[in-house]
């Protein structure tokens, strides 16, 4: 029963929910994406993982009999119970149980209330948002493959919502909007349309113009290298380096006791290689002040033996 206590321990008023998986099952990776998002969306919820069979008289006490199977537990209480991979049938009861504290989940006029509060929030995730079937990196039908393939060709920066991880918003929308059908492309909060209407843009050379567009690597680069008077590009941040040559250039800019930011180029694939091309330098770390490459660890070494590091910090030199 060790386990077990180690359920009881997230046991409070407020909702938890414990998922009941296994890593052999790509369902239960499918439900924990699933899980994930709700725990953004229901900040005041309490998710928890158990892999089933590694706590047998746990599942066994619940009757856990296969995977994915969540509970849900409100005052030390188990009040719910949802067998199988049902992301939408998930999403409801979650919101239910945890809007259900002083209020029953009866009223009809709430819950709509709600829906349109969401939609509206959805819409204006990002400032161009595609509603589709899939992800961008998987699109799961030819009309949203199509819509991608169009955005990416334009260089269009857009955030994408998977309708099929979400059965209320998937039929909601299409009333919110008067818009049957999917994909759908809002920018500003404001739909633009279908597949065909951006294909009809794209034609009138129109799409390039309402639609944002992702800055441009290099553009990237020259603000990032510019974002302080000194900035220092390494491996890790300023609290904790993740490589000896970081390690050993915050040691030499901390004793100089001026000011400087990092970036973290383990954190930015694109960063991390784009630099390289763009500094015509190899390695890291890099640093610049002024958007100007100084060099790397050898460099900053040398200028501080030599008593010129503190003036080019300063952009003296």
């Amino acid at each position: 029963m060790e386990a077990f206590k180690s359920i009881e321990q997230y046991l409070l008023p407020s909702l938890l929910v414990v998922h009941f998986w296994a890593p052999w099952a790509p369902q239960c990776a499918q439900m924990n994406d699933v899980m994930a998002e709700l725990a953004k969306e229901q900040p005041q919820v309490s998710f928890v993982k158990l892999e089933a069979e590694a706590v047998p008289e746990v599942s066994e006490k619940y009757e856990i009999s296969s995977v994915p199977t969540f509970l849900f537990f409100k005052n030390s209480q188990k009040i719910d119970r949802l067998d199988g991979a049902h992301a939408p049938e998930l999403t409801k009861k979650v919101q239910r149980h945890a809007s259900s504290g002083s209020f029953p989940p009866s009223g009809n006029e709430h819950p709509k209330e709600d829906l349109s509060l969401r939609l509206k929030k959805l819409t204006h995730a990002a400032p161009c948002m595609l509603f589709m079937k899939g992800s961008p990196q998987e699109p799961r039908c030819g009309f949203s493959k199509q819509m991608v393939e169009i955005l990416n060709k334009h260089n269009i920066q857009f955030s994408s919502f998977d309708i099929f991880s979400d059965e209320e918003v998937r039929q909601g929308l299409k009333t919110y909007s008067n818009w049957p059908t999917y994909p759908q492309l809002y920018v500003s909060g404001e739909l633009i349309g279908g597949l065909d209407i951006i294909k009809e843009l794209e034609a009138s050379d129109e799409l390039d113009t309402i639609c944002p567009k992702a800055p441009k690597l290099e553009e990237r680069l020259k603000v990032l290298t510019n974002k302080a008077s000194v900035m220092l590009f390494m491996k890790g941040n300023k609290q904790e380096a993740k490589c000896g040559f970081s390690k050993q250039i915050l040691e030499i800019l901390n004793s100089t006791g001026v000011e400087y930011e990092t970036f973290d180029i383990l954190e930015d694939e694109e960063v991390r290689q784009g630099l390289k091309t763009y500094s015509n330098w190899p390695t890291y770390p890099q640093l610049y002040v002024k958007g100007e490459l100084v060099g790397g660890l050898d460099i900053v070494k040398e200028l501080r033996d030599n008593g010129e590091l503190l003036p080019v910090l300063k952009g003296e030199n």
